[in-house]
């Protein structure tokens, strides 16, 4: 484990070629919170901000030597997945975390890329919600997910909320439902917890840099709970390092930008 100065935060996602999204985005986060970086490849992708071009998966058992390497000698204090692209390395994953009890998980269950490409198969969305959430400390859905997972219409903000019950009903710990797809100028997202539900709300900005935001989220929250910061403060933290990083996009690329990962922590 990190020695309290250097925590380690683990991604076990895809590889983004453009370098917005996927292991590149969750790395350069985990660094801009202080956190040591480790990763686990589930597939490679040929992708640039205007979309997926190639997605090669990782056999599993290059992802479990992988799991392996890291769990002898680079323990996580926190980690997180995202792209997971097949059934197969779903069951991995899951079967890892539980063995490992690797508690500080968050699971942000990637399913299309921003440019609504497939990055997960049905019957791996399925493992997902059998085999991922019940291990879950919190999982980061947008509604497209949260209506895979869950088999309501999530489109409101109420509805968000029931939603986040009905994955907690599933095994999760906690929910995060991101409400960046709701068609309104105030965004919210809901984080529904046991005994709490907390609605953090914005105003929408218009940015085309919205390419990697959701994995951004989900590996600060990692980073943050890492060294035991609880998610009722990690979430607004991570929130507001998400907004900031938008703001500060370099505009790189025609079509879904990057974020600037590099901003302040505030």
């Amino acid at each position: 484990m990190g020695d309290g100065m250097h925590r380690i935060a683990l991604t076990i996602a895809g590889s983004d070629s453009g370098g917005g999204a996927g292991i590149q985005a969750d790395l350069k986060t985990f660094a801009a919170f202080g956190c040591f970086g480790t990763s686990v490849v589930t597939a490679v992708t040929a992708q640039n901000t205007l979309g997926v071009r190639a997605v090669h998966p990782v056999p599993t058992e290059i992802v479990a030597s992988q799991l392996a390497a890291l769990a002898d000698d680079l323990p996580p204090d926190a980690c997180k997945s995202g792209m997971l692209a097949t059934r197969e390395t779903v069951e991995k994953v899951a079967s890892v975390i539980a063995t490992q009890r690797w508690s500080r998980y968050v699971l942000d269950p990637v399913m299309t890329s921003s440019s609504r490409d497939t990055l997960l198969t049905d019957d791996g969305i399925e493992a997902v919600r059998t085999l991922l959430l019940p291990l879950a400390a919190c999982v980061t859905p947008n509604l497209d997910e949260a209506e895979r997972l869950t088999g309501l219409a999530v489109r409101t903000p109420e509805a968000m909320v029931r939603a986040g019950r009905v994955l907690l009903d599933l095994g999760a710990h906690a929910a995060l439902v991101k409400g960046g797809h709701l068609d309104s100028d105030i965004l919210v997202d809901v984080l529904v917890m046991p005994g709490n539900v907390e609605r953090y709300s914005r105003s929408r900005f218009a940015t085309r840099a919205t390419h990697g935001t959701g994995c951004t989220l989900s590996a600060a929250i990692t980073a943050l709970i890492a060294d035991g910061t609880t998610l009722e403060e990690a979430v607004p933290v991570a929130l507001a390092y998400v907004q900031a990083a938008m703001r500060a996009a370099p505009g790189l690329g025609s079509g879904a930008g990057p974020l600037w990962h590099g901003v302040p922590v505030k």
